[in-house]
């Protein structure tokens, strides 16, 4: 190989460096063709904003007072319908007590029998020794007296609902019973 190409200079023209100009510094002033936007349009535009704002807050807080108002006015009847059924609840324990049933029944013409008798399904046979009952109270001496009782009064007492409403109470016969079973309709 030769080394001509090594040896040998190529001379390689390059262009002359020129340093920039500087420019001199100067004020710049608004274009005279460009119109500036009023700022009183923007300013009217924010307190309208704010406004509305305030207005949604005012709204909604007086929504969310009213619904506090409602709550409260709910609370306060449930708990004077809780009071009204703990009322009845005792008038309920007070009417179903054992005294108060002996009471009514004895009002309604029912006396308790001392000879119990009993009927046995499966033949048909009566047990006991079957008797009238007769108009004391034999049962009634074992009942210890309510305290609650002594102001209500008895089933027999109250007034008669058709007999105060004028009325008269149809008696309509006895409803037939057919001699066999009813047979279940099918399809």
């Amino acid at each position: 190989m030769s080394d001509n190409l090594a040896r040998v200079s190529f001379s390689i023209e390059r262009e002359p460096f020129e340093a920039p100009v500087r420019r001199g510094f100067r004020l710049v002033s608004a274009a005279p063709n460009r119109r500036a936007r009023p700022r009183i349009f923007y300013a009217l535009t924010a307190v309208a904003g704010m406004a509305a704002i305030i207005l949604a807050q005012l709204l909604l807080s007086v929504g969310i007072s009213q619904g506090a108002y409602e709550i409260s006015s709910l609370q306060s009847s449930r708990s004077e319908l809780g009071r009204t059924a703990a009322s009845v609840s005792e008038d309920l324990v007070r009417i179903s007590s054992p005294q108060s049933l002996a009471t009514n029944a004895e009002g309604l013409g029912m006396v308790s029998n001392s000879n119990p008798v009993f009927l046995r399904l499966s033949n048909g046979a009566i047990s006991g020794a079957p008797a009238s009952a007769s108009g004391s109270q034999a049962g009634a001496a074992s009942l210890v007296p309510n305290a609650l009782l002594a102001g209500s009064t008895p089933f027999s007492a109250l007034p008669d609902k058709a007999a105060a409403a004028g009325g008269t109470v149809a008696i309509t016969s006895a409803p037939v019973v057919p001699a066999g079973l009813a047979a279940p309709t099918t399809r």
